[in-house]
């Protein structure tokens, strides 16, 4: 008889937390990037920018209390928690993104999207291989920076978030290797397999939690003696993309809504930072994403996400970075530091 692991939600406490002390006079900022594939250029992108402009070319994480991320969103928060500048996780996206998503003749591509229908389109041995070349043996408890990463659990159809060990509630997550959590996060259905991870079934956090500007806020509040005003958030996105009800999507029919899942992104994207602005205040919530339109970029196009994403990086930059200046870069965070282990 195979072993069926218990639900993760199973060993959820069942009373509020105790929050752990934070200055009454300091602020709780938040890094929080969305999933998007290899759009995850344009957010990373953003980031490298601002790094160069401000910050001399050194990390940017360091400005942050809590980094949340998903999917590809999630790839950029392990790698800025690993110790790697934004320039040089833009710069892996650039250089290497088509070892994992290959721009072949459009014969090729036409086979995917047909293989679509009935397996992934891609295999993860390359994402694999290229995480293990920046990540290696590490652990979410080697985190330089507290982490926030959805990932969805298949067996159970059950939520899942991985976490560093910064508050003393954490054991679960400590040794768990960054690499499985990177590849858990963001594998994307009908693009990459599920992972199997210690009897679990993991599945792209882009499933319930693309924009994970939520998990972090309510991370905060409830690991941390602190006020909602005090948290600061920078959110990042991997471009806006419309979606509208037409005739055809009226009328309904598989075909007609076959891109169902780009809009139930876009609304809980919307829905989630409706609710921060609401907690935290609209002036506390910056958001940054290229603007909205009817030709997206393909989560798999790094031809195109390549040529285009880093030029619309430095506009969004040169638009808003002055005020993310103001906000987040005056001053370092507090370090962190991992609760022990016990």
């Amino acid at each position: 008889m195979t072993y069926v692991p218990p639900r993760r939600s199973d060993g959820a406490i069942q009373h509020r937390r105790q929050v752990l002390p934070w200055p009454s006079d300091r602020p709780f900022r938040i890094l929080s990037i969305d999933g998007g594939g290899i759009c995850g250029i344009l957010p990373s992108s953003v980031l490298a920018e601002l790094e160069n402009r401000f910050l001399g070319g050194t990390s940017i994480a360091g400005h942050f209390d809590l980094i949340a991320g998903t999917s590809t969103g999630g790839i950029i928060a392990l790698g800025l928690a690993h110790g790697l500048t934004a320039a040089e996780i833009r710069n892996f996206y650039v250089d290497r993104g088509d070892r994992v998503f290959s721009n072949p003749n459009a014969l090729v591509r036409l086979w995917r999207k047909v293989r679509r229908f009935r397996r992934n389109a891609y295999d993860s041995t390359a994402l694999h291989e290229e995480l293990l070349t920046i990540f290696g043996e590490t652990t979410l408890g080697d985190a330089r920076t507290r982490l926030c990463i959805p990932s969805f659990e298949g067996i159970h159809g059950d939520i899942w978030l991985f976490k560093t060990p910064h508050h003393p509630d954490y054991k679960k997550d400590r040794f768990e290797r960054m690499v499985n959590v990177a590849l858990a996060t963001s594998a994307a259905p009908t693009y990459l397999r599920a992972l199997p991870n210690n009897g679990y079934m993991m599945v792209d956090g882009g499933i319930w939690a693309n924009n994970p500007v939520m998990n972090a806020v309510t991370e905060a509040l409830s690991c941390f003696d602190i006020e909602r005003q005090q948290i600061q958030i920078l959110s990042l996105g991997c471009g806006e993309t419309s979606f509208k009800v037409d005739d055809s999507r009226a009328v309904g029919g598989l075909l007609s809504w076959r891109n169902v899942l780009r809009a139930a992104m876009r609304a809980q994207s919307l829905n989630a930072l409706g609710q921060a602005g609401l907690l935290l205040g609209k002036e506390n919530l910056v958001r940054i994403d290229a603007p909205e339109t009817p030709n997206p970029i393909a989560m798999d196009d790094h031809r195109r996400a390549k040529a285009e994403l880093p030029a619309m990086a430095r506009s969004l930059a040169e638009a808003s970075g002055q005020h993310i200046r103001h906000i987040f870069l005056q001053e370092r965070a507090q370090p962190y530091k991992a609760c022990p282990h016990i």
